[in-house]
């Protein structure tokens, strides 16, 4: 890749539509003017009214039409066998022939992960590729994969899912020697599944990662570790479960200043506070998540996705870019197939 990012963008994705794409985009290109290019694919119409509506005029934004997309209910292969017409398949085409670095889809998660994963393939030895997701935490966070892209995992998957989390922990978040553990029903040996036991006794070996064993699902937000692994059934549970309790909690906190009049009037000193919290706790701060493993760029965002989402997932996407991850996780498997052997 020479020069800046260029990313594509399924503007057909999500719940919304382009109109939150386009606000999305544009909002983040006036943050970071320079920094990436953008190419947005679908209907053209659609796309370019919202980009009037966003005041996109003279920013370096690309429209490509198709005029197909997929329904956020439609079954995963019949949406990839559609890929030549449809915006998330137009989209990979692009990003396959190398016209954009990285791609990126709020649409149907397993839509995007079949039309990826068809479209430009794994990894040289990656088994199956992980979506991996930052939960915010008390020490800086943790990246949790897989959360949806394999329903049933071999042992080998996880410790595969292990150095690419790692490595996106080194090089995204600065941890310089990711801690990795192992999701299960305690921290002892002799707990979990038959798949915990096979994929420990595998970490375990694993020369070039830093195993601290198995963690429970407290850990993560406790910080334990830098990544934790799992099956993506396991880790799609979590995932939701997580997002759940983040809202609960805002809801309850509003719910009880507003039935309190001191409390209401306490807030008013609190504003700061009450605001970096909710930052701490946002999704939207993050905006996407990257499918680990396809031998090219993607990311998947939430399908209610709003403008912030959207210009999150684009400061995150231009970093991977720039810092060469894909590269990376070649070497690091490599280097540990290469100590196996």
């Amino acid at each position: 890749m020479a020069g800046i990012p260029r990313i594509g963008i399924d503007a057909m994705g999500g719940d919304h539509g382009p109109t939150v794409v386009a606000e999305g985009v544009v909002q983040a290109l006036r943050e970071q003017p320079g920094r990436f290019t953008v190419t947005l694919v679908g209907d053209e119409g659609e796309i370019r009214a919202a980009l009037a509506r966003a005041g996109a005029d003279g920013r370096p934004i690309e429209v490509v039409h198709t005029s197909g997309q997929v329904d956020m209910g439609e079954k995963a292969a019949a949406a990839a066998r559609r890929r030549t017409t449809t915006s998330i398949g137009v989209v990979t085409q692009l990003h396959k022939e190398g016209k954009v670095d990285a791609i990126f889809s709020a649409g149907n998660t397993g839509a995007v992960v079949a039309t990826a994963l068809l479209g430009l393939g794994r990894l040289e030895s990656v088994s199956r590729p992980g979506l991996a997701v930052f939960m915010p935490n008390l020490a800086g966070g943790t990246v949790v994969l897989d959360v949806g892209a394999n329903a049933e995992c071999k042992p080998n998957y996880l410790v595969q899912f292990a150095h690419m989390g790692s490595v996106y922990a080194r090089y995204l978040l600065g941890r310089e020697n990711p801690r990795v553990g192992l999701l299960s029903i305690g921290e002892e040996e002799t707990k979990g599944n038959d798949l915990v036991f096979e994929a420990g006794d595998l970490l375990r070996r694993a020369r070039h990662l830093n195993f601290i064993g198995n963690v429970e699902g407290r850990d993560i937000f406790k910080g334990t570790c830098d990544v934790v692994v799992t099956d993506g059934f396991t880790g799609n549970v979590l995932l939701k479960t997580g997002e759940g309790v983040a809202t609960l909690l805002i809801d309850i906190m509003r719910r009880e200043i507003r039935s309190d009049p001191l409390a209401v009037f306490g807030t008013l000193f609190m504003r700061p506070a009450l605001r970096r919290l909710k930052k701490h706790m946002d999704w939207e701060e993050h905006g996407a998540a990257p499918l680990l493993g396809v031998d090219g760029v993607c990311f998947i965002g939430h399908g209610s996705s709003g403008p912030k989402a959207f210009k999150s997932a684009l400061r995150t996407i231009a970093a991977f870019v720039e810092q060469r991850v894909n590269d990376h996780i070649r070497e690091e498997i490599e280097a540990d197939h290469d100590t196996a052997a």
